[in-house]
């Protein structure tokens, strides 16, 4: 089926975004892997590229368009190449709305012009080791002392965690904390008491940085409180269904290549003296992950769309993240096994889809947690 989302700006701007994958990623991206890290060059190229900001207003160098269909092209792009480690969803898709949407004007005039130029790369904690999608167990705590606040606590599993220059801490600011005690506290790189921790090693994704970090009595200054008091828990609840909309589309778009490149694999390896697609067993199994992706693409499409518009609810945001990221991982499996011996081999693009996608169903919120968002609202 041919998609019909999208106007000739955005298959321009999906050429651009090609282009810097070809130019400034790919041949690069080895290096990152071995490195644990993307260079800094890499973000800055891509300031340069306009692929940063888009949704920031032009005033601080952004590209001015609220339109989720462009940070869709930019998933799928990087998706299809295999390039998770340059978070720039993270930064443009969770971090940004909290920046454009919550800031003051003087919290924009200085953080922002980076934000858009790729100077200033940026990370949200708020994961800790005894705190995952549960809010209320949140122990890191930021206490008022009049011209600054004094940030105590740890996050762990925190993307961007050793690049980023400025991180928005989930903190209690009030001693019951919960739901209704917890702030958004910017700290930013130099500041005295805030550590990082090691580099997490993971099975996947290892370009992309994911570290632990310690704020000991880090005085925070008092302009650098993002939004209202105690109000993080609403201000997070507003961003999360365009978080999971990105790791959905990211899903899909993983899912398809996949099948893309199983496809072709089956076609040309040979097994008991002819292809493997001569088989009905592996005519089946094609047969029903393209079914499969193409009833998966078309819902995605239609909460591409409605995000667009400004009218997708948090329910069917769900329903896109926990579906594509569990067809995303059964796809890798499949596919793994229809590669056989090869596909365990890690220079071989399934293998390497097997480990960077496994996260997809747990980070934004598990598939347990979407499917209680989603059965609450229909059985409240």
């Amino acid at each position: 089926m041919q998609r019909q989302i999208f106007t000739e700006e955005h298959d321009a701007f999906r050429e651009t975004v090609r282009a810097f994958l070809a130019k400034e990623v790919l041949p690069h991206y080895e290096q990152w892997e071995q490195d644990g890290i993307v260079s800094r060059d890499a973000w800055l190229a891509a300031g340069r590229a306009g692929l940063l900001g888009l949704a920031v207003p032009q005033e601080y160098g952004g590209g001015g368009s609220d339109d989720f269909r462009y940070s869709a092209v930019l998933a799928e792009e990087f998706t299809r190449a295999g390039a998770p480690g340059l978070a720039i969803g993270l930064h443009n898709d969770i971090i940004g709305p909290y920046l454009t949407g919550l800031a003051t004007d003087e919290q924009k005039r200085r953080w922002l012009p980076g934000f858009c130029s790729g100077e200033t790369v940026t990370a949200i904690a708020m994961t800790e080791p005894g705190a995952g999608s549960d809010l209320q167990g949140i122990r890191t705590t930021a206490e008022d002392r009049g011209d600054h606040w004094l940030l105590n606590g740890s996050k762990t599993f925190i993307s961007n965690g050793i690049i980023a220059d400025l991180v928005v801490v989930v903190a209690k600011t009030t001693a019951e904390g919960g739901a209704k005690g917890l702030s958004l506290i910017v700290v930013e790189r130099g500041a005295e008491g805030f550590e990082r921790g090691r580099n997490l090693d993971k099975i996947g994704q290892k370009a992309q940085d994911t570290a632990e970090l310690f704020f000991n009595d880090v005085r925070v200054p008092k302009e650098n409180l993002l939004g209202t008091r105690d109000g993080a828990f609403l201000h997070l609840m507003t961003n999360l269904a365009q978080e999971r909309m990105g790791i959905a589309v990211a899903g899909i778009a993983a899912a398809e290549h996949l099948l893309e490149i199983t496809t072709q694999y089956v076609k040309e390896r040979e097994a008991f003296g002819r292809p493997l697609s001569k088989l009905q067993h592996i005519r089946f199994e094609i047969a029903e992950m393209a079914t499969e992706c193409a009833v998966t693409r078309a819902f995605l499409d239609r909460c591409i769309v409605d995000h667009s518009d400004g009218t997708l609810d948090a329910v069917h945001a769900s329903m896109a993240k926990w579906w594509a990221t569990e067809l995303q991982k059964r796809v890798a499996d499949r596919c793994l096994q229809l590669h056989g011996g090869y596909g365990y081999m890690s220079e071989y693009r399934v293998a390497k889809a097997f480990t960077d996608g496994r996260v997809q169903t747990i980070y934004g919120g598990t598939t347990e947690i979407m499917k209680e968002i989603i059965g609450r609202s229909l059985l409240a």
